[in-house]
Order: structure tokens, then sequence, then C-alpha cells
């Protein structure tokens, strides 16, 4: 082997089949492509052992990308229907799945997604943990915890979130801030109690070498985990958050210095005014690392619709630097999602993403609106279903409420602007009210 991970590739001066497939699916030359990759700006989530993947890049210069966040709990523990959300969202267009789940057979499902599905596959080794030894949080060893990193590394996991900031130091400091809404990092919470429990420092954070090492084996990109992201708008922007992004900044540099891929998770809750500042702060402070939202959702009191609060707010992200929107569905903060709820927050998500490749002047985004718009003023319906980014419900409407007219809809009818100035030009009559 030439080369370890897709860092070392592009530092080596190597183009990977990786890159050229990136390179034609984002249309950008693929030597940018691979400078880009050498300094970090942009990670290739590609596992060794992930055979049936189709690879991305992300980076605030190529297009936005989704993730999707699915598995099983105690309460919901069917293992065919998270794979039918799995297939729904990678037909849906997503590009990366994380693997969430916390109880049952998470082994072998996390296997059948690097076997057959061909999105990025994502986990967090904290809560595999749990489940995987069975025991109590505290007694649960720091080879145990670096064990199952390996494990999923083997797997052919693509990337991991692993919670290395909240150490000793951004704990203490966490405990003297007093936050409205404290920890709301899964991961991040349970790290934070196995370190009160055991009194030992963070082993993620103490053995970070060895983490790496694991990475670079497997070329397992490292998303660090924010385990202070603020769970309400109240907290955003804290001492807890920016101390731990602090903290995530400097191990971005030793992993780069390994030429382990890394990319950095952010909020969470945040107020519209504060996200630009703060995906800025981001960019200075990881050294132009791929910034991963968790929204942000921009108010706390819509549930049952926080995928538009999280859309509003993934929009503004994306367009001032953020590279990897986490979806949100209607379920969060109130259930596991349901096939529909997935839906919602994948379509939500990609217009999210959309919106801010058009802001951003990404190369080929604007065509799709200009595409759309020309089969509205064609009044071409079937060209609008099939440019729809959900072509389904787009359709399903059209036919529950049926024109009179073809050429128009029961919004509007023989009113149709588009089917008046058409008719007008053509040098036809307009005949509204007949």
């Amino acid at each position: 082997m030439l080369y370890t991970t897709q860092m070392d590739a592009a530092r080596r001066g190597i183009i990977t089949k990786q890159m050229e497939h990136v390179a034609t699916y984002e249309q950008i030359d693929v030597e940018i492509l691979r400078d880009l990759v050498a300094r970090g700006q942009v990670a290739i989530p590609a596992n060794k052992n992930h055979h049936a993947l189709t690879p991305y890049g992300i980076g605030n210069k190529l297009k936005t990308k989704i993730n999707v966040n699915l598995g099983t709990s105690r309460d919901c523990l069917d293992l065919n229907v998270e794979m039918e959300k799995v297939m729904t969202a990678v037909h849906l267009g997503a590009e990366s799945i994380m693997d969430l789940s916390s109880y049952g057979d998470t082994t072998t499902f996390r296997k059948k997604l690097t076997a057959e599905c061909p999105a990025i596959i994502g986990t967090v080794p904290i809560y595999d943990a749990v489940v995987y030894y069975n025991k109590p949080l505290k007694n649960i060893t720091s080879d145990e915890w670096m064990n199952i990193v390996r494990m999923h590394a083997e797997d052919g996991v693509d990337f991991m979130t692993i919670h290395c900031g909240i150490n000793r130091a951004t704990a203490h400091s966490f405990k003297q801030t007093h936050r409205h809404t404290n920890i709301v990092s899964r991961g991040g919470s349970m790290i934070f109690a196995w370190m009160e429990l055991t009194g030992c420092e963070n082993p993620f954070y103490e053995r970070y070498d060895e983490l790496l090492e694991i990475c670079a084996e497997y070329d397992v990109t490292l998303s660090l985990g924010d385990a202070c992201r603020p769970g309400s708008i109240h907290d955003a922007g804290d001492i807890s958050q920016i101390k731990e992004l602090v903290t995530l900044g400097e191990l971005t540099e030793r992993a780069w210095a390994k030429n382990v891929q890394v990319i950095i998770e952010g909020p969470g809750h945040m107020p519209l005014n504060q996200i630009q500042a703060n995906m800025e702060i981001q960019q200075t402070i990881c050294k132009g690392a791929p910034f991963y939202v968790l929204g942000p959702l921009v108010t706390d009191v819509a549930p049952g619709y926080d995928h538009i609060t999280a859309a509003i707010g993934g929009a503004i992200a994306a367009t001032h630097g953020a590279s990897f929107l986490c979806y949100v569905t209607p379920a969060e903060h109130l259930r596991l999602p349901t096939l529909e709820d997935v839906r919602e927050g994948i379509i939500a998500s990609k217009i999210a993403a959309h919106a801010a490749d058009v802001a951003k002047g990404i190369p080929g985004a604007t065509n799709w609106d200009y595409e759309m718009s020309e089969a509205r003023r064609n009044l071409d319906w079937e060209k609008q279903f099939d440019l729809a980014i959900d072509p389904e419900k787009a359709r399903r409407y059209r036919e529950e409420s049926t024109p009179e007219k073809e050429d128009t809809c029961t919004m509007c009818g023989k009113m149709c602007a588009m089917r008046n100035i058409n008719k007008i030009l053509r040098g036809e009559d307009v005949d509204i009210m007949e």
C-alpha cells in the first residue's frame, strides 16, 4: 500500500479512485480537490473495509452533504424497520447514515450497513460499548472503550464520533458555568458521567495517539464530538461550548499530523444572529476543518416541527461555512422517528443544503432551479415533478386537487399568470371568465 489514508495519499501527490469520483461529482479539478484533502479542508470518509461505499467529499467548497441518524433503541428494536429507513434515506439522496443503535444486536446491524449500504456510514462507539459489554457504565475500562473503536473500524465504519474534547479540564469548566440545559450530547454525557464515577481522565483524550493509530490503519475519519454543544439557545456560544471547541482545534492538528481526516461537530441550538459568527470562529480555531452541525435549531419552542427550525439554521450555517448537516426530524425531542418522520427530516435538510449551495455559488447549484423555473413557465407538470426535491409529494398534491383546465391548478385556475402571459405572448386571447 502506497498510503494509509486519503489525507496521506493527497499529501504524497497520489490521486485515489475516491478522489477521482468526488471530483467528477463535484465538478471540480481533481488536483484542487487533492490539495484540499491534503490540507484537511475536505474529508473523504472511506474505510478500507467498506466495499459498498460510494465516496463523497465533505468540505465547505463542495456541495453541502446531509447525514441521517438512525438505529434501534430499547423501546424500538426492529432491525428490519431501521433497514427500511436506511434504504429510504439513500433513495432520497442522503449521503451519510449514522447508526446510533443503543440496544439489541448492534453488531449485526452495523455489519449489514457496511456490507450493503453505499452511503457513508458513521457510528458513536460509546453507545455500543454499553450494549456490547452489558455492564454498569463505571465498570467499563479504558481498554474496553478503545477496543470498541477498533471493532467498529474493522467492521468498515467510515467515520466515528468520539467525544475527545470533554476532558477533565473542560468538565471542570462545565461544572463552574451552571448551564441552563447542562450537557445534552448523549455520548458526551456518558463520558462525563464515566469520568465523575471513576475519577479518571477521558480515555479517548488520554489515549488520543492510540485512537489516531486505529483511525489511520483503517482510514476512519474522526468526527470530533461536541459534548458541550448548546442544548438551548440560552446556552449558545457560552464558555463550555467555546472551551471545548478550542480543545477540538488542538486535537484536529494532532490528527492531521498523523494523516487522519477530521470533521468537527457543532451546535446544537443557536439563535439566528449568532450562527454566522459561530461558523467563522470554528473555521478559525479548527483551521478550516469541515464543520458538521446538528441543526442548529434556531428556537426551542417547536416540538413536532424541529425539522423546520433545524432547516432554517442549517441553511444559514452552511452558507457561512458548515459542510455537513445532520438532519432533524419532526420527532426530535419526542420519540424515535418513524419512516415518515425520516422522510420529512431528509427533505427539510436537503432543502437547507441546496439553498446554501445556491448562496455559496457551488458549481451547477442554480442549474436545478433554472430548469424548474423553466418547467413552471411552460406549465410542464411532468417536468416539474421530475425536478422536485420530493417528486412523490408534488405529484400527489396535484392529483388530489384536479383543475378544470390542464394548463392551470386549483389555486388560480384561469387567472394563472404563467398561463395568461404565455397566451398573450403567443398572440392568443385570454379567456379568464369563460
